[in-house]
Protein backbone atom coordinates (compact mmCIF):
# COMPACT_ATOMS: atom_id res chain seq x y z
CA UNK A 1 0.00 0.00 0.00
CA UNK A 2 0.89 3.70 0.02
CA UNK A 3 -0.78 6.94 0.98
CA UNK A 4 -2.51 9.37 -1.39
CA UNK A 5 -1.45 7.68 -4.63
CA UNK A 6 -0.86 4.19 -6.02
CA UNK A 7 -0.51 2.43 -9.36
CA UNK A 8 -4.18 3.06 -10.16
CA UNK A 9 -4.18 6.82 -9.53
CA UNK A 10 -5.19 8.88 -12.55
CA UNK A 11 -4.38 12.57 -12.79
CA UNK A 12 -4.28 15.54 -15.10
CA UNK A 13 -1.78 18.37 -15.45
CA UNK A 14 -3.13 21.91 -15.57
CA UNK A 15 -0.82 24.17 -17.54
CA UNK A 16 0.54 21.13 -19.39
CA UNK A 17 1.88 23.08 -22.36
CA UNK A 18 4.28 25.14 -20.24
CA UNK A 19 7.97 24.31 -20.56
CA UNK A 20 8.37 22.85 -17.06
CA UNK A 21 5.06 21.02 -17.29
CA UNK A 22 6.05 19.41 -20.59
CA UNK A 23 9.19 18.00 -18.95
CA UNK A 24 7.21 16.88 -15.90
CA UNK A 25 4.68 15.12 -18.14
CA UNK A 26 7.41 13.13 -19.83
CA UNK A 27 9.01 12.21 -16.51
CA UNK A 28 5.71 11.03 -15.02
CA UNK A 29 4.83 8.99 -18.10
CA UNK A 30 8.28 7.42 -18.20
CA UNK A 31 7.85 6.38 -14.56
CA UNK A 32 4.54 4.70 -15.39
CA UNK A 33 2.14 7.25 -13.93
CA UNK A 34 -1.35 7.48 -15.41
CA UNK A 35 -1.58 11.00 -16.84
CA UNK A 36 -4.98 10.99 -18.54
CA UNK A 37 -5.11 14.54 -19.81
CA UNK A 38 -3.85 18.09 -19.64
CA UNK A 39 -5.46 21.52 -19.60
CA UNK A 40 -4.35 24.77 -21.18
CA UNK A 41 -7.15 27.15 -22.22
CA UNK A 42 -6.94 27.87 -25.93
CA UNK A 43 -4.64 24.92 -26.62
CA UNK A 44 -7.27 22.17 -26.77
CA UNK A 45 -6.81 19.54 -29.47
CA UNK A 46 -3.06 19.25 -29.08
CA UNK A 47 -1.18 16.53 -27.26
CA UNK A 48 1.94 16.36 -25.10
CA UNK A 49 3.76 13.03 -25.45
CA UNK A 50 0.44 11.46 -26.40
CA UNK A 51 -1.48 13.06 -23.52
CA UNK A 52 -4.49 14.94 -24.97
CA UNK A 53 -4.79 18.64 -24.16
CA UNK A 54 -8.16 20.22 -23.39
CA UNK A 55 -9.40 23.76 -22.84
CA UNK A 56 -11.18 22.95 -19.55
CA UNK A 57 -11.04 20.44 -16.72
CA UNK A 58 -14.71 19.53 -17.20
CA UNK A 59 -14.00 18.18 -20.68
CA UNK A 60 -11.85 15.52 -19.04
CA UNK A 61 -13.88 14.77 -15.90
CA UNK A 62 -17.04 14.28 -17.95
CA UNK A 63 -15.51 11.25 -19.67
CA UNK A 64 -12.61 10.09 -17.46
CA UNK A 65 -12.10 9.17 -13.82
CA UNK A 66 -9.69 11.80 -12.54
CA UNK A 67 -8.26 11.28 -9.07
CA UNK A 68 -5.88 14.20 -8.98
CA UNK A 69 -4.44 17.25 -10.68
CA UNK A 70 -0.97 18.73 -10.81
CA UNK A 71 -1.13 22.51 -11.18
CA UNK A 72 1.80 24.10 -12.99
CA UNK A 73 0.59 27.57 -14.01
CA UNK A 74 1.86 31.09 -13.24
CA UNK A 75 1.12 32.27 -9.68
CA UNK A 76 -1.64 34.65 -10.78
CA UNK A 77 -3.65 31.75 -12.21
CA UNK A 78 -3.19 29.14 -9.48
CA UNK A 79 -6.34 30.01 -7.55
CA UNK A 80 -8.56 29.80 -10.61
CA UNK A 81 -6.96 26.54 -11.71
CA UNK A 82 -7.40 24.98 -8.27
CA UNK A 83 -10.98 26.21 -8.01
CA UNK A 84 -11.73 24.69 -11.43
CA UNK A 85 -10.30 21.32 -10.39
CA UNK A 86 -12.12 21.31 -7.05
CA UNK A 87 -15.45 22.36 -8.57
CA UNK A 88 -15.18 19.46 -11.00
CA UNK A 89 -14.80 16.88 -8.26
CA UNK A 90 -11.04 16.33 -8.19
CA UNK A 91 -10.00 15.35 -4.66
CA UNK A 92 -6.20 15.57 -4.75
CA UNK A 93 -4.47 18.75 -5.91
CA UNK A 94 -0.69 19.11 -6.16
CA UNK A 95 0.44 22.71 -6.66
CA UNK A 96 4.05 22.95 -7.84
CA UNK A 97 3.93 26.71 -8.51
CA UNK A 98 5.75 28.95 -6.05
CA UNK A 99 5.10 32.57 -5.01
CA UNK A 100 1.34 32.08 -4.84
CA UNK A 101 -0.21 34.93 -2.76
CA UNK A 102 -0.92 33.74 0.79
CA UNK A 103 -4.49 35.04 0.85
CA UNK A 104 -5.29 33.06 -2.29
CA UNK A 105 -3.74 29.89 -0.88
CA UNK A 106 -5.90 30.29 2.23
CA UNK A 107 -8.98 30.61 0.03
CA UNK A 108 -8.29 27.51 -2.00
CA UNK A 109 -7.40 25.47 1.11
CA UNK A 110 -10.74 26.49 2.61
CA UNK A 111 -12.60 25.41 -0.54
CA UNK A 112 -10.72 22.11 -0.58
CA UNK A 113 -11.80 21.48 3.00
CA UNK A 114 -15.41 22.18 2.07
CA UNK A 115 -15.16 19.78 -0.87
CA UNK A 116 -13.50 17.00 1.12
CA UNK A 117 -10.37 17.35 -1.01
CA UNK A 118 -6.66 17.61 -0.17
CA UNK A 119 -4.04 20.06 -1.42
CA UNK A 120 -0.30 19.36 -1.44
CA UNK A 121 1.81 22.50 -1.84
CA UNK A 122 2.15 25.17 -3.15
CA UNK A 123 5.86 25.30 -3.93
CA UNK A 124 6.35 21.54 -3.83
CA UNK A 125 7.52 18.75 -6.13
CA UNK A 126 4.61 16.43 -5.40
CA UNK A 127 4.76 12.84 -4.20
CA UNK A 128 5.82 9.34 -5.11
CA UNK A 129 4.83 5.82 -4.20
CA UNK A 130 8.01 4.04 -5.35
CA UNK A 131 7.44 1.45 -8.04
CA UNK A 132 3.81 2.53 -8.42
CA UNK A 133 3.36 6.14 -9.43
CA UNK A 134 4.69 9.63 -9.04
CA UNK A 135 2.63 12.80 -9.22
CA UNK A 136 4.70 15.91 -9.90
CA UNK A 137 8.36 16.52 -10.63
CA UNK A 138 9.72 14.67 -7.61
CA UNK A 139 12.85 12.69 -8.38
CA UNK A 140 13.37 14.24 -11.82
CA UNK A 141 13.84 11.97 -14.86
CA UNK A 142 12.56 8.40 -14.48
CA UNK A 143 16.05 6.86 -14.45
CA UNK A 144 17.11 9.11 -11.58
CA UNK A 145 13.85 8.50 -9.74
CA UNK A 146 14.21 4.74 -9.98
CA UNK A 147 17.76 4.98 -8.68
CA UNK A 148 16.87 7.13 -5.66
CA UNK A 149 13.51 5.62 -4.69
CA UNK A 150 12.84 1.97 -3.96
CA UNK A 151 9.66 0.32 -2.61
CA UNK A 152 9.84 -0.25 1.14
CA UNK A 153 8.56 0.73 4.56
CA UNK A 154 9.83 4.24 5.38
CA UNK A 155 7.56 7.23 4.75
CA UNK A 156 9.13 10.59 3.97
CA UNK A 157 7.77 14.10 4.55
CA UNK A 158 9.80 17.13 3.54
CA UNK A 159 9.42 20.86 3.08
CA UNK A 160 12.09 20.72 0.38
CA UNK A 161 11.50 18.81 -2.83
CA UNK A 162 15.18 18.24 -3.47
CA UNK A 163 15.84 17.08 0.07
CA UNK A 164 12.98 14.58 -0.23
CA UNK A 165 15.06 12.80 -2.85
CA UNK A 166 18.27 13.22 -0.83
CA UNK A 167 16.67 11.40 2.11
CA UNK A 168 15.28 8.70 -0.17
CA UNK A 169 18.67 8.20 -1.80
CA UNK A 170 20.31 7.86 1.63
CA UNK A 171 17.71 5.30 2.70
CA UNK A 172 17.94 3.36 -0.56
CA UNK A 173 21.75 3.17 -0.26
CA UNK A 174 21.21 1.58 3.16
CA UNK A 175 18.70 -0.91 1.67
CA UNK A 176 15.73 0.85 3.26
CA UNK A 177 12.96 1.44 0.73
CA UNK A 178 10.14 3.93 0.97
CA UNK A 179 6.36 3.53 1.17
CA UNK A 180 5.44 7.07 0.11
CA UNK A 181 7.43 10.30 -0.07
CA UNK A 182 5.63 13.63 0.03
CA UNK A 183 7.13 17.03 -0.74
CA UNK A 184 4.70 19.18 1.24
CA UNK A 185 5.91 22.60 0.06
CA UNK A 186 8.07 25.34 1.47
CA UNK A 187 5.65 28.27 1.62
CA UNK A 188 4.30 29.85 4.79
CA UNK A 189 0.78 28.60 4.05
CA UNK A 190 0.40 25.14 2.54
CA UNK A 191 -2.42 22.69 2.05
CA UNK A 192 -1.21 19.76 4.15
CA UNK A 193 1.21 19.75 7.08
CA UNK A 194 3.28 17.01 8.73
CA UNK A 195 0.67 16.52 11.44
CA UNK A 196 -2.12 16.26 8.88
CA UNK A 197 -0.26 13.53 6.97
CA UNK A 198 0.49 11.50 10.10
CA UNK A 199 -2.94 9.78 10.33
CA UNK A 200 -2.54 8.60 6.73
CA UNK A 201 0.84 7.05 7.46
CA UNK A 202 -0.54 5.61 10.70
CA UNK A 203 -3.26 3.81 8.74
CA UNK A 204 -0.86 2.47 6.11
CA UNK A 205 0.30 -1.02 7.12
CA UNK A 206 3.25 -0.75 4.74
CA UNK A 207 4.76 2.21 6.60
CA UNK A 208 6.91 1.28 9.61
CA UNK A 209 8.86 4.51 10.18
CA UNK A 210 8.90 8.16 9.12
CA UNK A 211 11.81 10.36 8.01
CA UNK A 212 11.43 14.13 7.92
CA UNK A 213 13.44 17.01 6.50
CA UNK A 214 12.68 20.34 8.15
CA UNK A 215 13.96 23.89 8.39
CA UNK A 216 13.76 26.85 10.78
CA UNK A 217 10.64 28.98 10.59
CA UNK A 218 6.96 28.12 10.72
CA UNK A 219 4.85 26.09 13.17
CA UNK A 220 4.79 22.67 11.49
CA UNK A 221 7.41 21.00 13.65
CA UNK A 222 5.69 22.18 16.82
CA UNK A 223 2.37 20.89 15.44
CA UNK A 224 3.94 17.52 14.70
CA UNK A 225 5.46 17.31 18.18
CA UNK A 226 2.11 18.18 19.73
CA UNK A 227 0.37 15.56 17.59
CA UNK A 228 2.78 12.85 18.73
CA UNK A 229 2.57 13.87 22.39
CA UNK A 230 -1.21 14.12 22.36
CA UNK A 231 -2.26 11.23 20.13
CA UNK A 232 0.79 9.00 20.21
CA UNK A 233 2.13 7.09 17.24
CA UNK A 234 3.14 3.54 16.39
CA UNK A 235 5.76 4.92 13.99
CA UNK A 236 9.30 5.87 15.01
CA UNK A 237 10.06 9.30 13.55
CA UNK A 238 13.51 10.52 12.57
CA UNK A 239 13.98 14.18 11.65
CA UNK A 240 16.82 16.19 10.17
CA UNK A 241 16.81 19.91 10.97
CA UNK A 242 18.67 22.05 8.45
CA UNK A 243 19.77 25.62 8.94
CA UNK A 244 21.00 25.48 12.52
CA UNK A 245 23.31 28.39 11.71
CA UNK A 246 20.22 30.59 11.33
CA UNK A 247 19.79 30.72 15.10
CA UNK A 248 22.58 33.31 15.07
CA UNK A 249 21.03 35.24 12.15
CA UNK A 250 17.50 36.32 13.18
CA UNK A 251 15.21 37.46 10.37
CA UNK A 252 17.09 35.51 7.71
CA UNK A 253 15.22 33.30 5.26
CA UNK A 254 16.55 29.80 4.60
CA UNK A 255 15.62 28.77 1.07
CA UNK A 256 11.82 28.90 1.29
CA UNK A 257 9.22 31.58 1.87
CA UNK A 258 8.05 29.78 4.98
CA UNK A 259 11.40 29.79 6.75
CA UNK A 260 11.53 33.30 8.20
CA UNK A 261 12.44 32.99 11.87
CA UNK A 262 10.13 35.37 13.71
CA UNK A 263 10.89 34.39 17.30
CA UNK A 264 12.51 31.83 19.58
CA UNK A 265 9.81 29.25 18.79
CA UNK A 266 10.90 29.27 15.11
CA UNK A 267 14.60 28.63 15.74
CA UNK A 268 16.27 25.34 14.89
CA UNK A 269 17.33 24.79 18.50
CA UNK A 270 13.80 25.24 19.85
CA UNK A 271 12.35 23.01 17.16
CA UNK A 272 14.89 20.29 17.93
CA UNK A 273 14.04 20.54 21.63
CA UNK A 274 10.33 20.12 20.94
CA UNK A 275 10.85 17.22 18.57
CA UNK A 276 13.12 15.35 20.97
CA UNK A 277 10.74 16.07 23.85
CA UNK A 278 8.05 14.28 21.84
CA UNK A 279 10.30 11.24 21.34
CA UNK A 280 11.33 12.11 17.79
CA UNK A 281 14.98 11.33 17.00
CA UNK A 282 16.92 14.20 15.39
CA UNK A 283 19.82 13.38 13.09
CA UNK A 284 22.89 15.62 12.93
CA UNK A 285 23.26 14.86 9.22
CA UNK A 286 21.03 13.33 6.55
CA UNK A 287 23.49 10.45 6.27
CA UNK A 288 22.61 9.47 9.86
CA UNK A 289 18.91 8.95 9.10
CA UNK A 290 19.18 5.33 7.87
CA UNK A 291 21.13 4.21 10.95
CA UNK A 292 18.62 5.91 13.26
CA UNK A 293 15.75 4.27 11.40
CA UNK A 294 17.37 0.87 11.84
CA UNK A 295 17.98 1.54 15.54
CA UNK A 296 14.39 2.58 16.15
CA UNK A 297 13.10 -0.46 14.26
CA UNK A 298 15.42 -2.81 16.15
CA UNK A 299 17.25 -3.84 12.97
CA UNK A 300 20.78 -3.56 14.40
Amino acid sequence: MAILIDENTTFIIQGITGREAVNMTRECLDYGSKVVGGVTPGRGGRDIYGVPVYDTVREITEKERVDGSVISVPPAFVRDAAFEALENGIKLIVIVTERVPRAEVAQLVELATQKGARIIGPNCLGMIAPGKSKMGGIGGPAANTKQAYRPGNVGIMSRSGGMTTEIANSLTAAELGQSTAVSIGGDAIIGTTYAELMPLFEDDPETEAIAIYSEPGGPMDAQLAEYVKTKGTRLPIIAFMAGRFMDKMPGMRFGHAGTIVEGKQDTAAEKIRRLEDAGISVAEEISEIPELVKQRLGMN
